[in-house]
């Protein structure tokens, strides 16, 4: 009896260890739905980025407001009637290196 109690026991193990450690398996299935889950969240935020391209390039398309926008902004442009003045704060003024001054001129 006791024998055969081992035997059904080394059977239903033989029968379950597929379904837990093969190909197909729990565990297996388990970590593939972790796996589509992270590549959902990162298609989500490359489709949110895609999306604010697509508006770019229609906003790009249709207007000039865009396209001036980008100008100034990126290329320092500014219009023939304007004037352009750059404010420095004073923490972060660059400093000028001071010239040493030639000793063969003499200034009065």
């Amino acid at each position: 009896m006791r024998l055969l109690v081992l035997v059904l026991a080394g059977l239903l193990l033989l029968t379950q260890w597929p379904l837990w450690f093969g190909k197909g398996g729990w565990l297996r299935a388990a970590e593939l739905q972790r796996q589509v889950d992270t590549q959902r969240a990162g298609n989500g935020q490359l489709a949110a980025r895609n999306e604010a391209l697509a508006a770019e390039v229609r906003s790009l398309r249709v207007g000039r407001e865009a396209i001036e926008e980008r100008a100034r902004y990126q290329l320092n442009m500014v219009r023939p009637d304007e004037v352009f003045f750059q404010v420095v704060s004073g923490a972060g003024a660059p400093t000028v290196p001071a010239v040493p001054a030639d000793p063969r001129k003499r200034t009065p």
